[in-house]
C-alpha cells in the first residue's frame, strides 16, 4: 500500500482517481489546488502524487517545481487533457516522472502508478 496525493481542482476527477486507487489498496489524500498540494506534500510525504496540469492559483507545473525543490526524489504523475502536450513536456522537464491523458482508463492509471511505485 502506498500513500498517494491527488491534486486536482475538479472534485469529480479527484473522486474518480480516489475510487480507482483506493480500490487498489492505496491510502489517498486530496488537495484541490497546487498551493494546497505543495503544503500537503511537505506535511504528508506521499509515495506518489497524481497532479492535474491546469489549475487556478498555482498550476500543476509550478507545483511540480515547488515539490521538486523540497524533494528531488518525488514521484509525480501529471494528469492532462488531450492537446496539452507542450505543458506535459514542461512538467516532465520540471521533474514529473510520467503522465496520464484524460479521459483515462482505469487500467492505464493502475499500470502507471504501479510502475512508478515499484
Amino acid at each position: 500500500m502506498a500513500k498517494i496525493l491527488i491534486i486536482d481542482d475538479s472534485a469529480f476527477m479527484r473522486m474518480m482517481l480516489k475510487d480507482i486507487l483506493g480500490k487498489n489498496g492505496h491510502e489517498i489524500a486530496e488537495a484541490e489546488n497546487g498551493r494546497d498540494g505543495v503544503e500537503k506534500y511537505s506535511s504528508m510525504k506521499p509515495d506518489l502524487v497524481a497532479m492535474d496540469i491546469v489549475m487556478p492559483e498555482v498550476t500543476g507545473i509550478e507545483a511540480v517545481r515547488e515539490i521538486m525543490k523540497s524533494d528531488p526524489e518525488a514521484s509525480i504523475v501529471m494528469i492532462s487533457a488531450l492537446g496539452q502536450e507542450a505543458m506535459v513536456k514542461e512538467a516532465i522537464e520540471a521533474g514529473a516522472k510520467d503522465f496520464i491523458v484524460k479521459p483515462f482508463k482505469k487500467e492505464k492509471v493502475i499500470e502507471t502508478v504501479n510502475r512508478l511505485l515499484s
